[in-house]
């Protein structure tokens, strides 16, 4: 509980106070000691409970809220949300870049099947009328949470993809393994708010809202290999680039 939680305030030191309260939250939160969904005691109780006035309360809180650690829901007060899954724009899989962040992805497959490419998918993956393709749906989470419904598409030509290879290790992996070589991917990137059947399947709210991701995968003779449709829980994922002037 938060209120468990021990904070060395050191009132010599020129780092704000509210700095010092929300990095001591914020180191709770990464290491676990706070939990996803615990509720933070009210703000005036953790002012008095850690000797500092409200308003430095209030600004260490925000600042956590920023950070997307926690979040303040009406009729609830202040839940823990755990850090978001933070994304480079970048040619890389996520299976790949929650490991190398330390997190624990799981995978969970929904369908696995060989189906004729629609029109939308024959467009992107450059296949002719009546190709068949993996249609490929999981779900994947990180240490015990939903984050996010993976949908993607791809051509016979990859090679042979199975449930239990593919809920071991991640798609671009396997493809790998199988010779698949990336080069390059063409990608946007949305927002959406989530279905009903969305929000069952990820533990949230429908209309709550939600990250979207397309991306075609290129190899290095310029062959479309993968067509991903995916959607994240905004609260729990986002993206991050570096904007350069020249």
């Amino acid at each position: 509980m938060a209120g468990e939680l021990e904070i060395d305030i050191d009132r010599s030191s020129p780092v704000p106070l509210y700095h010092q309260v929300a990095q001591a939250f914020e180191q709770a939160i990464r290491e676990g000691a706070l939990a996803p969904e615990t509720k933070l005691d009210n703000e005036i109780d953790l002012a008095k409970r850690y000797h500092v006035s409200r308003p430095t309360l209030r600004q260490a809180m925000d600042k956590l809220v920023r950070d997307g650690l926690v979040v303040r829901r009406r009729g609830v007060g202040t839940q823990v949300i755990g850090p978001r899954v933070r994304r480079s724009l970048k040619l890389s899989s996520l299976y790949n870049d929650l490991q190398e962040s330390g997190a624990q992805p799981r995978t969970s497959v929904l369908t696995l099947e060989t189906v004729t490419a629609e029109d939308e998918v024959r467009d992107r993956l450059g296949l002719a009328p009546g190709t068949e393709v993996y249609h490929l749906r999981r779900l994947r989470s990180i240490d015990g949470q939903c984050l996010g419904i993976m949908e993607n598409y791809l051509p016979l030509s990859v090679g042979t993809l199975t449930g239990a290879a593919l809920e071991r290790d991640g798609l671009y992996n396997v493809m790998r393994r199988q010779g698949s070589d990336f080069q390059m991917a063409h990608q946007t990137v949305g927002a959406t708010v989530a279905t009903a059947a969305q929000a069952d399947l990820l533990g949230i709210s429908p209309g709550s809202p939600l990250v979207t991701v397309q991306r075609t995968a290129l190899d290095s003779a310029g062959t479309a290999i993968e067509f991903g449709d995916h959607v994240y829980r905004a609260d729990l994922y986002s993206y991050e680039t570096t904007l350069m002037n020249h």
